[in-house]
């Protein structure tokens, strides 16, 4: 009898551990922190200001690029809803690691807008950003 139980526990045990998990959750734009323009840096509102004037932009090769979303720290959205704008670092000698990154359409007016000081390691929710600066 004692074997039969511990058979069945050990099925029970093994079973248990092949369960499939839940998948992660995925982040939405609500789960950001948030952060207001004058909260953040003041060379923010001039990357602003190209990105609702389409330009010019210091880096016209890079910025306006489509973002991957590849660390996944954004809502999933499609290939292109991402774009990304460097924000410029004084001292820096290239891009360094500040961004902005628009999410939807049209690019001079669109739905989202992200900060990162990090380089894509974390964001925040840019919430009056719309419109011009």
């Amino acid at each position: 009898m004692a074997l039969v139980v511990l058979c069945g526990l050990i099925v029970a045990a093994v079973a248990w551990a092949l369960a499939p998990s839940s998948p992660p959750a995925t982040p939405t734009a609500s789960d950001a922190r948030t952060c207001p323009v004058a909260t953040l840096p003041p060379e923010v509102r001039d990357t602003l200001r190209a990105i609702h004037s389409n330009g010019p932009f210091t880096f016209p090769h890079d910025d306006g690029a489509v973002f991957g979303n590849r660390e996944g720290h954004l809502p999933d959205q499609v290939r292109s809803y991402y774009r990304e704008y460097t924000v410029i670092t004084p001292g820096a000698h290239n891009r360094s690691t500040r961004r902005i990154v628009t999410g939807g359409s049209p690019v001079t007016d669109p739905r989202e807008y992200f900060y990162t000081a990090d380089h894509y390691d974390s964001f925040c929710l840019v919430t009056d950003a719309g419109g011009q600066p």
